[in-house]
């Protein structure tokens, strides 16, 4: 009989059935426990057939594993999110409670490095930070001087450890550090699943086939995965040649893979059909275990149907959760270690899936660090765009606040002031998102503050012109916008509209939309053409200016969305309206309870409040 096969990692349950031969899975803990791998069934006399089935369900229970992994860590789109599920599935691989992930861009020009800890509050962090560079875990692996992984069972017996780093161990409790490397040039090229990592280096079991270029053995029975390429700075499992072989150190709760080194390699004989050594691209294989393609098939792994160490090898990258993600150039070194309460280290097998693991994490994490730069890049040119200070101005106060939306938009503010102690306020939106329409809205603000000072008494000559200018040199863009005339000394405004949201007057005695005339979009008609309206503001009053960002991001349709913002308006405390960037702030916090810097930042935000004296 062969022994039952335990729980996988993390409480995840396998897609595939149980094969016949095996007892049911033992039912599973928490997903946060840390769960002994499956490990080798031991070889027994009914044939080399059940072997070879015993050891596919074996390699079927750790792709499943990595498959739920690495969907989960596809699924997040922020760096942030990414790098807590990167430290949390490595803790549930290797059995570890605390973790630390630090990534150091390639150039000053990508942004500053970043630290996400689990489990080390910031007090924790501020202790490790007291400890020398050169004898921090991550420092080693970021500075190359321990390979792609760093073992050190039993930190505190160390002689020749650093006198602070024991005395901060000790303070935070841990005994016991693995680490591995996560660098996106890495995750680029070299060895990853794909271009050339044989099933053993997968699984942690012997490998199927040669591949005597990355001095993996593999050969004749009972060989295993012997001996460790140096590339990978890990450790073969199986083979009598293997260093630190039965018995050695490990997790408590975490065995070796007994049976392994017994087992005949009998896809890899001579003669056997359909083999083909790694790394050949595109060369076809046939599948020397019957039944396996279909089962790797429901896996979403076309390329391991192939065969066990027979892969089809793609011409080209190719992208998605189980397969052959392309890192973005450039990029970032990176390192993540984990830390144990009591002295051990990982077992083969685990160290190889979290191996595997990471190469998936560097490159994702690599696009999603990319995204995150090029979207700051984005925003800072849009800011860079806009007025850099608010003018000041006799009898009236302003302020504005301004949020850009994830993917970076068009929304504008301008304060231009104008001849005979006037002021030019002009609020505006250039649809679409991305670094076109920012540059869009740069040159629509250029235009429309030159046009201002010539005739900024009209507002309907100002727009008029700006739709004009747009209409003959971006005919394929329209925008919105509203330029108010204000004369602070006289409290008066005259204002005029191109398809944006009304002007809205808070006051003591009312709060109320400003009545402006039905007006299309610039660039939407052959010929733009609205009424101005001109408004007379009581002292202390104040006028707020927006985008249709701050009605948007409320998610609820555009009649609430007003009303809404009308009940804030009116909802600002007394003590408050004397402060239009305190006005400003209350209305944002009653509009976007979750802040204007919240999960839902596909629109801008642009809020301008112009208070009369």
């Amino acid at each position: 009989m062969n022994a039952p096969h335990p729980p996988k990692v993390a409480g995840i349950d396998s897609t595939v059935p149980a094969p016949a031969h095996t007892a049911s899975p033992v039912s599973v803990g928490p997903p946060a426990a840390a769960v002994p791998l499956p490990a080798t069934a031991p070889t027994c006399a009914s044939g080399p057939g059940v072997v070879l089935q015993d050891r596919l369900a074996g390699w079927v229970s750790d792709l499943t594993t990595l498959h739920e992994l690495t969907e989960r860590l596809s699924r997040t789109d922020a760096l942030p999110a990414a790098l807590d599920e990167l430290l949390r599935a490595g803790a549930a691989l290797l059995g570890a409670r605390r973790g630390l992930v630090v990534l150091e861009p390639a150039s000053p020009l990508d942004g500053p490095a970043t630290t996400t800890a689990l489990g080390l509050d910031r007090a924790d962090l501020g202790h490790l930070e007291t400890v020398p560079r050169a004898a921090l875990p991550h420092a080693l692996l970021l500075d190359g001087r321990t390979g792609r992984e760093l073992r050190r069972p039993d930190l505190l017996a160390e002689p020749d450890l650093d006198p602070r780093h024991r005395e901060v161990a000790a303070r935070l409790g841990y005994a016991a550090v693995y680490g591995v490397t996560l660098n996106s040039l890495t995750a680029e090229g070299g060895s990853r699943y794909g271009d050339g990592t044989p099933l053993g280096r997968l699984t942690g079991r012997g490998s199927f086939a040669e591949a005597d270029d990355r001095g993996v053995g593999g050969g004749g029975p009972g060989t295993g995965t012997g001996a460790a390429t140096a590339a990978d700075g890990v450790r073969g499992t199986g083979g009598p040649e293997a260093p630190g072989g039965p018995g050695s150190t490990g997790v408590p709760g975490a065995a070796r893979n007994p049976g392994t080194a017994d087992t005949p390699d009998l896809a890899n004989r001579p003669g056997t059909p359909g083999t083909t050594p790694l790394g050949s691209p595109g060369t076809p294989a046939t599948h020397p275990l019957p039944g396996a393609p279909d089962v790797f098939a429901s896996l979403g792994n076309p390329a391991l149907a192939a065969g066990p160490g027979v892969l089809h090898t793609p011409a080209a990258p190719r992208a998605g959760v189980a397969g052959w993600a392309e890192a973005p150039r450039g990029g970032f070194t990176g390192a993540v270690v984990w830390f144990y309460d009591e002295a051990g280290e990982p077992d083969e097998r685990r160290r190889h899936l979290v191996e595997l693991y990471a190469r998936f994490a560097a490159a994702h994490v690599g696009r999603l660090s990319e995204v995150e730069h090029t979207r700051a890049c984005i925003a800072t040119i849009a800011e860079e765009l806009l007025p850099s200070r608010l003018p000041r101005v006799a009898g009236m106060q302003l302020a504005v606040r301004h949020r850009s939306g994830a993917r970076g938009g068009g929304d504008w503010y301008d304060a231009l002031p104008l001849p005979d102690a006037a002021l030019g306020l002009s609020v505006g939106s250039v649809t679409g998102s991305g670094p076109s329409p920012v540059a869009a809205m740069g040159r629509l603000r250029a235009s429309l503050r030159a046009y201002a000072v010539m005739e900024g008494e009209d507002p309907v000559a100002v727009l008029s012109d700006l739709e004009l200018l747009l209409r003959l040199t971006e005919p394929a863009r329209s925008a919105t916008a509203l330029f108010a005339y204000c004369e602070p000394a006289l409290r008066k405004l005259t204002l005029a509209g191109a398809g944006h949201c009304p002007p809205l007057l808070v006051g003591d005695r009312r709060t109320e939309f400003v009545e402006t005339s039905v007006s299309a979009p610039l660039g939407m008609l052959s010929c733009w053409e609205a009424p101005s309206v001109e408004l007379e503001a009581e002292p202390g009053e104040t006028v707020l200016l927006y985008t249709d960002g701050l009605l948007r991001r409320t998610g609820e349709s555009m009649d609430r969305a007003f009303s809404r913002l009308h009940s804030a308006a009116a909802g600002v405390p007394k003590a408050l309206r004397g402060d239009p960037g305190a006005i400003a702030d209350h209305v944002l916090r009653a509009m976007l309870p979750g802040g204007a810097d919240g999960e839902d930042r596909a629109e801008d935000v642009v809020l301008l409040a112009a208070r009369f004296e």
